[in-house]
């Protein structure tokens, strides 16, 4: 829970480019310097969400945080959700008892 609310916090921490932005946008370059140097955080994967933005997800293996990134043309990027307990897939076999 610590972790997230660092991840929050930090990008509550990023100072808009303009007065119309919202308090969790920065320049891409900021936001993915901030992601990897205080996070561990690392591009893991993304795509077109539309003709105006990607979406990206950033991932750390070692404390399990990650971070989904909007980034528009303007080169302005938001965070839209963070969170802990990063897992890449879900299991093969449900746990449970047999049947």
């Amino acid at each position: 829970m610590r972790a997230l609310s660092a991840v929050l916090s930090a990008a509550a921490m990023m100072t808009p480019v303009s007065s119309h932005a919202q308090n969790n946008c920065a320049e891409r370059a900021i936001v993915t310097d901030r992601l990897t140097k205080n996070y561990g955080e690392t591009f893991a994967g993304g795509g077109l969400r539309n003709s105006e933005s990607i979406f990206e997800v950033w991932k750390s293996d070692e404390s399990g945080t990650w971070t989904i990134l909007m980034t528009m043309p303007n080169g302005m990027a938001c965070v839209m959700a963070a969170g802990t307990d990063w897992r890449t897939a879900l299991p093969e076999t449900p746990a449970g008892i047999p049947g």
